[in-house]
């Protein structure tokens, strides 16, 4: 059963990335829009799917299950709203940090729990392409519980699968930042500017706010850099980051 849901009507705001509304997109140049949810956002949107569940006339699930790592949130939320503590994880990984896109999702750690003949609730934070809903989907069936729904709090409207239940439809694809992995994202638009070429940290800063339209906190900007080097992504040679593709070593800084 697929419920009324609040239609995406934002359009480009041109605010600042950190001082974001929720609901608000940004333009990012040369590819596709950004939209930033708020912690406060992403709540009131994981109760509203609740409400929609609720209001479901058909039996409440005996166990829900969130999809990691963007489905724990939202998961959390809605077991309260549902006044249950039967929930448990999936861990499926479909896209990386910055809107880089994995081939195909992937199941990469399976339940720990019998879920034979359980009517199950599966939620995420987004549907995307569908491809991750689809293959938890296919693997839970294998272990034959007697029902299997989805809920969203985003739905997009270009998904090859629809969910059961979801918060909001979006119809213009827009790619979502939520609060949880805010910084991670951040962490991929920085590493895929410093594989075109090395730059310093102020001009990445100036090129993240013209390409991207996203003003980082300075502070936000150095955890970011010290991330990715201690994960040996990025090195630094005096001023300039380079990504490691470039061949730039750690022992050269």
């Amino acid at each position: 059963m697929h419920l009324d849901a609040r239609e995406d009507k934002t359009g480009d705001q041109g605010k600042k990335f950190r001082d974001g509304e929720a609901g608000k997109t940004y333009m990012m140049s040369d590819s596709f829009p950004v939209r930033f949810i708020s912690w406060e956002e992403s709540a009131r949107l994981a109760r509203t799917l609740a409400a929609h569940i609720k209001g479901d006339r058909s039996k409440l699930p005996d166990l829900v299950i969130a999809i990691g790592r963007g489905g724990f949130v939202p998961a959390r939320v809605v077991c309260d709203e549902l006044l249950t503590t039967s929930l448990t994880s999936i861990r499926l990984e479909h896209w990386g940090p910055g809107a880089r896109r994995k081939e195909r999702a992937v199941v990469r750690f399976p339940l720990s729990c019998s879920v034979a003949d359980r009517d199950l609730l599966v939620i995420d934070d987004v549907s995307d392409t569908g491809d991750t809903l689809s293959v938890a989907i296919s693997y839970l069936q294998e272990l034959q519980p007697s029902r299997i729904r989805t809920g969203v709090l985003h739905h997009k409207a270009s998904s090859r699968l629809n969910p059961d239940y979801y918060a909001e439809l979006v119809k213009d694809w827009n790619w979502i930042i939520y609060p949880w992995a805010l910084h991670e994202d951040i962490c991929g638009f920085m590493e895929i500017e410093l594989t075109s070429h090395p730059v310093s940290l102020p001009d990445l800063h100036s090129i993240l706010l013209k390409r991207y339209n996203l003003h980082v906190a300075t502070d936000e900007m150095v955890s970011a850099v010290e991330d990715l080097i201690r994960l040996g992504k990025v090195t630094k040679k005096g001023e300039l980051l380079f990504a490691y593709e470039d061949g730039i070593t750690t022992s050269e800084s």
